[in-house]
């Protein structure tokens, strides 16, 4: 999942060299979290969050264990 995350948002920054993203895992949850560059935080997130929510959206639906809940967060 993290492999998917990440070739998700390369393409979108213009500085993929420092994206890094961090998973941790609790209970029954799993949190991405993104660290960019500042100028890319933008370009990421997208118009009103457009591009943030379609990223969240395909990480849930490329969970395969439903007892687990995926968040994306952006840093």
């Amino acid at each position: 999942m993290k492999q998917l995350l990440q070739t998700i948002l390369q393409p979108i920054v213009r500085h993929p060299e420092s994206l890094t993203i961090t998973e941790t895992t609790e209970d029954r949850k799993v949190v991405y979290t993104v660290n960019a560059h500042e100028d890319d935080v933008g370009r990421i997130i997208g118009k009103g969050g457009r591009a943030i929510k379609a990223v969240r959206t395909i990480m849930t639906a490329a969970n395969d264990d439903p007892s687990v809940r995926v968040f994306v967060d952006v840093e």
